[in-house]
């Protein structure tokens, strides 16, 4: 088994950080993992992508050629990524900021994941991590356990507890 994903959005989505976390658990579910990220100069608002790449064998090539799985956050990010997509493949994107989903045969799944964030853990920041949780739950690619250790593990220890709420509520939806 080997599955391409790519998560892409705009600079200070925590694309980047969401990319990690879901390398890490993958890892700590003992699969091989590649992670590679790419953002524009800007601090906030360019494209942003991170790339992730499971497997039960070798990795033979680090990047994504093909994904099996798209995230989007933004409209942009989802407009220039579709082609992307296997026909087969699954869309998951933040229908509180995506509002035109491309045509496309793959299965989409829509999660209010800035929404759900705002009003569960008080900041929109926390939109990427509700994602992860509905990432999990649609695809199962990586375990409850090792996601949420992967989370404690990559963010700081006070924000922890608010991650991890963010994360199950993303589960849930």
């Amino acid at each position: 088994m080997k599955i391409e994903i790519r998560i892409s959005g705009l600079g200070g989505q925590g694309i980047v950080l969401a990319g990690q976390i879901l390398g890490k658990a993958a890892a700590y579910d003992g699969k091989n993992v590649v992670q590679t990220q790419s953002y524009g100069s800007e601090a906030r608002g360019s494209a942003a992508k991170s790339e992730i790449v499971i497997s039960d064998t070798q990795i033979g090539y680090p990047m994504v050629r093909k994904c099996n799985i798209l995230v989007g956050f933004s409209q942009e990010a989802v407009d220039k990524n579709i082609k992307d997509l296997k026909e087969e493949g699954t869309l998951l994107i933040d229908d509180s900021i995506v509002k035109s989903v491309p045509d496309t045969k793959a299965r989409i799944c829509k999660v209010s994941a800035t929404n759900i964030a705002e009003s569960h853990c008080g900041e929109k920041l926390y939109a990427n991590i509700v994602m992860l949780g509905a990432l999990t739950r649609f695809t199962k690619i990586v375990s409850v356990e090792a996601t949420e250790k992967a989370i404690s593990d990559s963010v700081p220890k006070k924000a922890a507890n608010t991650n991890i709420q963010a994360f199950r509520k993303g589960f849930e939806e």
